[in-house]
């Protein structure tokens, strides 16, 4: 077994981390969630649900990007 490059994982990290961020403005779109009111802040809950809502119109936004990518 041969052991992981350090270089060509923080390559690899870094390209996942910067497709990350040119999807998120797409996957926060998608989820439709609304800002929060003035001063009022989300309850733990509240965000933890959020979360979960970007997290799947995140995995949403990447397949309809490797879609389009594809044509």
């Amino acid at each position: 077994m041969s052991e992981p490059n350090p270089a060509a994982a923080a390559a690899d990290q870094q390209r996942r981390y910067r497709e990350f961020l040119d999807l998120l403005p797409l996957a926060i779109n998608l989820a439709g969630l609304p800002t929060s009111e003035g001063t009022r802040n989300f309850s733990e809950e509240q965000i933890e649900l959020r979360t979960n809502t970007i997290k799947h119109a995140f995995k949403f936004a990447r397949q309809l990007a490797k879609e389009y990518i594809q044509r």
